[in-house]
C-alpha cells in the first residue's frame, strides 16, 4: 500500500476527462457535498448516478450536469433510512443492466441526528442515524461490491469526520457512526487489498463546510467563513480516478486543521 500526505491532494485538479468512461454512483448527490463532488465527477468525463432522498434535487444537480455538456447521469430515488432488500436489488439490476459495473462508488449521505449527552439522548434517533450514516452504507456497499470487482480499476469512497477520529462531548450517534465509517472502511480494504482487481478503499473527512447538516451543528456559526462544497472536491476526484492506484486503507482530510475554524472551545 502506498502512502499519500493529506496536503498532496488537496488542491489536486487532475488532468481533463480525468474519469472518462467512468461510472460513479454517489448518495446524497442532491445538495452540498454530495451535489459537488457528482458535478464535478460529471466535468472530468464520469457517467454519474445521482441517489438521493429528494427527486426535485436530483433533477436540478441533473439539468446542470446535462447543460454544462458533461454525460447525460442517472436518478436514483432511495430514502435510505427507509429503503429494504427489493430496492437494493432494483438498484443492483438498473446498474449490471445498463452499465455492466461499477467504477466508483462515494458514500456521502448522512444525517446529524441531535446534540445531546449520552445520557439523554433519544434511543430512536441514535438508531436512525447509525442506519443511515453506518447501516445502510454496508448495505449498499455489499450489495453494489460484485459490480465493483467487475471494473478495471474499482475505488470506494466514505465520507468521514473529524469527530469520528476523535470524540467530541454531544456528538452524540453521528460521531460514533463516523468511528464505525473509519472501522469499516479499513476492515473492508483490509479484505479487499489483494483481490484482483483490487477495490480501493478509503475516507475522506471534508472538515467545515457550508452545507446543511453543519448549519444544524453550529446555527450561529458565520458561514461565509467556510469553505463552499465545491473547494474540497479534489481528494474525491483523486481516490476516485487512476492517480490513487494501490492507495487504499486511507483517511484523508480535505482542509489543513489550521484553516478549520476553532469550534473547540463554544459552549454546546
Amino acid at each position: 500500500m502506498n502512502i499519500v500526505q493529506d496536503s498532496e491532494i488537496m488542491d489536486y485538479k487532475g488532468r481533463d476527462n480525468l474519469l472518462s468512461e467512468r461510472v460513479v454512483l454517489i448518495t446524497g448527490a442532491g445538495a452540498g457535498i454530495g451535489r459537488a463532488v457528482a458535478i464535478a465527477c460529471a466535468a472530468q468525463g464520469a457517467t454519474v448516478i445521482l441517489l438521493g432522498r429528494k427527486v426535485p434535487r436530483l433533477e436540478e444537480v441533473y439539468d446542470e450536469i446535462v447543460n454544462a455538456g458533461s454525460p447525460r447521469p442517472s436518478i436514483v430515488p432511495m430514502d435510505l433510512e427507509k429503503a429494504q432488500g427489493e430496492h437494493y436489488q432494483a438498484l443492483v439490476d438498473a446498474l449490471e443492466s445498463e452499465h455492466g459495473r461499477l467504477d466508483g462508488l462515494v458514500h456521502n449521505a448522512g444525517i446529524l441526528g441531535e446534540r445531546s449527552p449520552i445520557g439523554h439522548f433519544d434511543v430512536g434517533t441514535w438508531q436512525r442515524v447509525m442506519h443511515v450514516n453506518l447501516t445502510a452504507p454496508f448495505i449498499l456497499t455489499r450489495c453494489l461490491l460484485p459490480l465493483l470487482q467487475t471494473a478495471k480499476d474499482p475505488s470506494i469512497v466514505f465520507t468521514s469526520s473529524g469527530v469520528g477520529r476523535r470524540g467530541k462531548a454531544f456528538w452524540g450517534a453521528y460521531a460514533v457512526s463516523k468511528f464505525g465509517t473509519e472501522g469499516l472502511m479499513q476492515v473492508l480494504a483490509d479484505e479487499l487489498e489483494g483481490t484482483r482487481p483490487p477495490v480501493r478503499v478509503n475516507c475522506i473527512n471534508p472538515g467545515p463546510v457550508r452545507t446543511e447538516l453543519r448549519y444544524r451543528a453550529y446555527p450561529a456559526e458565520d458561514r461565509d467563513k467556510l469553505r463552499k462544497p465545491d473547494e474540497i472536491v479534489g481528494p474525491y476526484l483523486y481516490l476516485l480516478g487512476p492517480d490513487s492506484e494501490a492507495i487504499t486503507g486511507q483517511s484523508f482530510d480535505c482542509q489543513p486543521p489550521a484553516s478549520a475554524p476553532d469550534t473547540s472551545k463554544r459552549t454546546h
